[in-house]
């Protein structure tokens, strides 16, 4: 994680530009955080994380997920 202020990311906007591509970047105003930098390409770690726990406690077969398939279209 970096942390910069807006006056430092005005500066050197092509510095954090490459270095966002490895880690996000977070940009305060008066000590706050006000924004976030990430990388375009999708992080499948926090993907995976955000979707942890959706499904916990059901039990679902290859038939119930078949036949939910063809409901939807």
């Amino acid at each position: 994680m970096i942390l910069i202020s807006t006056t430092e990311l005005k500066t050197n906007m092509s510095r954090y530009l490459s270095l966002v591509e490895k880690e996000d970047v977070f940009i305060t105003r008066n000590g706050k955080t006000v924004a976030k930098l990430v990388t375009q390409k999708p992080n499948k770690k926090e993907i995976a994380e955000s979707l942890f726990g959706v499904l916990k406690g059901h039990e679902i077969d290859e038939v119930e997920i078949k036949r939910e398939r063809l409901s939807n279209k």
